[in-house]
């Protein structure tokens, strides 16, 4: 992790009129329910820069992962409507049609699902279903499209790729079929991927295994890398950017170091005191109290204030995401006044001394 250069660099790339990967602006994405049409997010604006490696993190229900499957308009058959714009290389996302979506998916923005026993096919190969996405969007024979995958397998460290590539997913283990997974979302050289928990159900070996592939991936191929997560630590070993999500808005956007060390709103604060320290000292864990509202219960103005143990007076306006500095922004009104603890502190240090380390 590099701490201050990825918000250094997007300042400067702003300045400079550098134009990012995804630019996604005022996204609002509506579902139809049995109670009438609901709003699932809403607002929702940031910025991947080509290579860049960002983290979506939040409590389940935040919409972290329909935010992420807004992207390739793979949403459910209960959408009612998406607002905003999702600019990907300056084409707008949201208004293309169903054969342009086709012509990006899969080869210039993959995603890696979080179940791969289920978003792999059961009745055919692990060849064949990687070999199929490149074949779709290239002009190639069976021959090169085989070889092709081989070199892919044996890139995400498949091992006996030339036996592995005609096994079927139920005869590999959950580490391998993520593996087959990766493969096949990179095979036609995407610049973006978006990866919705990747490491779910892997034991602690095979999760460590996949980020660094992840990672390695990123680094050497320049590939973006939007990592939906809700593990902290797994953000903090592969991005360089965190965007925290509460309650379908984004509420924090900043460099990871620095959300580690000074998060600027309360709710990534509590994410981050709720990690397990080793110090022998602290035999409770904080916790925020609560639940995340659901999609018809959204509460008017700040959506955490009900959990929130700094509401105080202007929390029941509605909250602007607003820019805190050094490239980063917090959807919080006292965002200056707080000094929150971080990760990086014992939960129960006092706040002065916490503050003084910084």
């Amino acid at each position: 992790m590099g701490a201050g250069p990825p918000a250094q660099r997007r300042a400067e790339g702003a300045r400079d009129g550098a134009r990012p990967l995804l630019s996604v602006r005022g996204l609002g994405i509506r579902f139809k329910t049995t109670q009438g049409i609901w709003q699932a997010t809403r607002r929702i604006d940031f910025d991947i820069a080509p290579g860049e490696r960002v983290g979506i993190v939040g409590e389940s229900g935040c919409g972290k992962t329909i935010t992420g499957l807004s992207i390739l308009r793979l949403l459910p058959g209960n959408f009612a409507g998406l607002d905003g714009k999702i600019l990907f290389d300056g084409v707008d996302l949201a208004s293309c049609s169903a054969r342009q979506m086709r012509a990006i998916r899969g080869k210039r923005i993959a995603m890696i699902f979080q179940e791969p026993m289920s978003a792999l096919d059961p009745v055919f190969t692990v060849g064949h279903q990687i070999a199929e996405t490149l074949r779709v969007h290239s002009n190639i024979g069976q021959e090169e499209a085989r070889a092709k995958t081989l070199e892919m397998l044996r890139r995400v460290g498949i091992a006996s790729p030339e036996r592995r590539i005609d096994d079927y997913p139920h005869q590999l283990s959950g580490g391998m079929r993520q593996r087959v997974m990766i493969a096949a979302s990179l095979i036609c050289g995407p610049q973006l991927l978006i990866a919705d928990e990747p490491t779910t159900a892997l034991d602690v070996t095979v999760q460590a295994q996949i980020l660094e592939l992840l990672r390695d991936i990123s680094e050497t191929s320049k590939t973006a890398l939007m990592l939906i997560t809700h593990d902290l630590g797994v953000v903090a070993e592969t991005c360089t950017r965190m965007i925290t999500m509460y309650a379908g808005e984004v509420i924090e956007d900043a460099a990871v170091d620095e959300a580690l060390v000074r998060p600027l709103h309360p709710y990534t604060s509590g994410l981050l005191r709720s990690l397990p320290h080793l110090s022998p000292r602290h035999g409770r864990l904080p916790s925020i109290p609560g639940r995340v509202p659901s999609i018809a219960e959204m509460p008017a103005g700040c959506r955490f204030r009900a959990r929130c143990a700094h509401a105080a007076k202007g929390c029941e306006a509605e909250q602007k995401l607003q820019d805190a500095g050094g490239g980063r922004r917090v959807r919080c009104h006292r965002f200056a006044e707080l000094n929150l603890p971080g990760a990086l502190h014992p939960p129960d240090a006092p706040a002065a001394a916490k503050v003084a380390t910084q």
